[in-house]
């Protein structure tokens, strides 16, 4: 009988190979195909229009995806630990409506307006966290009822109105209208979270930990991980951002 060996040169050339392939790896074939996707949808555009692939047009879209987009992130964050947020509409429905109120309220302060939607946003999430994870309701339908309710709750603080004019501070104009090396700051904002939530996701132990209990949460309570703990705390990362994106669309829309 004959077994294969492998000489010292190839062993060699193997890690470097397995990292020369990594970006791809990293990337997943499902990815790809979304990219390419993509790439074919913007080309036929800009066959059709002639002004669509134009500077100032990416801008514009950019702006309008940078809501969603900040929304989509976190979304992933839940989804990774196996739950689901349906509510993150209405979170940044009441995170807009408080940021203008304060405003307005408050002598046209900004800081108070926007910490005032950030803590709303903080309580919306922490109050998700506890109803799923200590009230045992599913996140599905505990989040279905917080899209209810909170966008009841933005309605009624609001009387059903729009409210405060916030394009008179040069803040809210800088977030909504400023750019930061030719890209609107909205965008800044959107790749400054993506990116930090990448590096907190691959890099940390948190981020290892979420994947351990969306993984199978029954082996990562059993290695000492505090799944309710990490829960709650996930929800209420989900209202920060709302409460972020709601405060961009005050300022984007005055």
């Amino acid at each position: 009988m004959t077994t294969a060996t492998t000489s010292p040169a190839e062993t060699e050339k193997a890690p470097e190979t397995a990292h020369k392939r990594s970006p791809l790896a990293a990337l997943g074939g499902q990815n790809i195909s979304l990219i390419g996707a993509l790439v074919v949808v913007l080309g036929l555009f800009g066959v059709l229009n002639d002004n669509y692939l134009s500077l100032s047009n990416m801008q514009v879209i950019a702006e309008a995806a940078t809501i969603t987009g900040l929304l989509a992130i976190v979304q992933t964050v839940v989804i990774i630990c196996g739950g689901l947020d349906i509510s993150v509409g209405s979170q940044v429905g009441v995170a807009s409506v408080v940021s203008a109120m304060v405003f307005t309220s408050t002598g046209s302060s900004a800081f108070v307006g926007v910490l005032a939607a950030v803590g709303v946003g903080v309580l919306v999430g922490v109050l998700n966290g506890l109803v799923i994870v200590y009230g045992r309701v599913n996140p599905t339908i505990a989040t279905l009822a917080g899209l209810a309710a909170y966008k009841g709750l933005a309605q009624l603080l609001s009387d059903g109105r729009a409210q405060g004019y916030v394009l008179n501070n040069d803040f809210f104009v800088f977030l909504g209208r400023g750019k930061i090396a030719g890209l609107p700051v909205m965008v800044w904002i959107l790749i400054a979270v993506a990116i930090a939530v990448h590096v907190m996701l691959k890099y940390t132990d948190i981020g290892r930990n979420l994947y351990a209990i969306g993984g199978n949460d029954t082996a990562a309570r059993l290695a000492g991980i505090n799944i309710n703990k990490y829960l709650v705390a996930v929800y209420a990362l989900i209202g920060v951002v709302a409460a972020v994106a709601g405060i961009l669309l005050t300022a984007r829309t005055g």
